[in-house]
């Protein structure tokens, strides 16, 4: 299905707590699920003609961290405003995933262009013959490559190494905008797989610039998973902006000697869209382990257990939505709610 050609163009279009991690040895499973509402695909089990279900998607640890592949349908509990549910769909098997990947290229990051792109290789090279994916840069401006979402890792890579554009400013949620429309034409498991090292900073800052939530409340409404890696920055001391790190007092980054650092962190939103979305977050202190981070990603993705249910109401209302693993020490996370949208609603979608 060809992807909306909007996505190739400029922007002018909770209670579990994000983890966090520093350091390649706290590489620890995270999980993740995401939701969307669709006709149940007849393939995967035989249901009554024109019933709706919410698809979850959900990868599960164990008390060590471990991703755990062998649960059954009985081990899993689905609750729609605190009211449980039965479970209509199970799976098991690799499921495929339709994938935006959006990489930070602003000034911040130019020493580090190559550890990024073998970032994004990294996950490029972990994909399945079935997923299929497209890759995005923001900087100057928001572009998306190729014009189709396509299988063809060749040419993910090539557009890795040869069509990144050079550094500019950081328009964050603009670009997560823009990656959403990408999606919106596909079926199944639609996934943002976000990287920056800064907050967000379009260039111009007064026009057309979506913000966090209108960017968090797309996501949720449209059934799209964002996963995002944040990393650590140098920046000049008078250009720091809201949350700052530890504090730098050197003369790194990039910036010239004579000139105060201060270590900044990544945009506050990043674990809060990946939280309510049903996605995870890596935030880390060295460019170095990028690679690591996004093939972890990746495997992530293909361990996700295919679940469902049908929604005992459609009334064009956000639902509150849980999941648990009956099984002592295990974990399963969720978005935290879904749109149980009326069939009017469904069918403009």
């Amino acid at each position: 299905m060809l992807a909306d050609a909007s996505a190739t163009a400029a922007v002018l279009d909770c209670s579990m707590t994000p983890l966090t991690f520093r350091a390649p040895s706290a590489l620890t499973a995270f999980v993740a699920v995401a939701l969307l509402t669709v006709p149940l695909p007849a393939q995967q089990t035989t249901i009554r003609s024109g019933a709706t279900t919410v698809a979850v998607y959900a990868t599960v640890t164990d008390a060590g961290g471990r991703l755990v592949p062998d649960l059954d349908r009985e081990d899993f509990e689905i609750y729609d405003n605190g009211k449980l549910q039965p479970t209509t769909l199970f799976s098991n098997e690799l499921q495929p995933i339709t994938v935006v990947m959006m990489l930070d290229r602003s000034g911040s990051m130019r020493a580090n262009f190559r550890l990024v792109e073998e970032a994004g290789e990294a996950f490029v090279r972990r994909l399945n013959p079935e997923d299929k994916a497209r890759i995005g840069s923001f900087a100057q401006r928001i572009q998306v490559d190729p014009e189709e979402f396509t299988s063809d890792q060749a040419e993910l890579i090539r557009i890795l190494r040869t069509e990144l554009q050079n550094e500019g400013p950081t328009p964050l949620w603009n670009a997560v905008n823009v990656a959403i429309t990408g999606l919106a034409r596909e079926e199944g498991r639609k996934v943002v797989l976000v990287f920056t090292d800064g907050i967000d900073s379009p260039l111009n800052f007064k026009m057309n610039n979506l913000s966090f939530m209108d960017v968090m409340r797309r996501a949720q409404q449209e059934n799209v998973m964002v996963y995002a890696v944040g990393l650590e920055a140098m920046v000049p001391w008078g250009n720091r902006r809201a949350p700052v790190g530890r504090s730098g007092g050197g003369f790194g980054g990039g910036f010239g000697m004579g000139n105060p650092t201060i270590v900044q962190r990544p945009d506050p939103g990043l674990p809060k869209i990946a939280e309510e979305t049903g996605g995870g977050y890596f935030e880390l202190t060295r460019a170095e382990d990028l690679s690591t981070t996004f093939a972890r990603v990746a495997d992530e993705l293909h361990r996700q257990y295919a679940l469902g249910f049908e929604p005992p109401k459609l009334d064009g209302k956000m639902h509150k939505l849980e999941v648990k693993v009956a099984k002592p020490g295990m974990k399963a996370r969720a978005r935290k709610n879904y749109l149980a949208a009326k069939e009017q609603q469904a069918s403009e979608r």
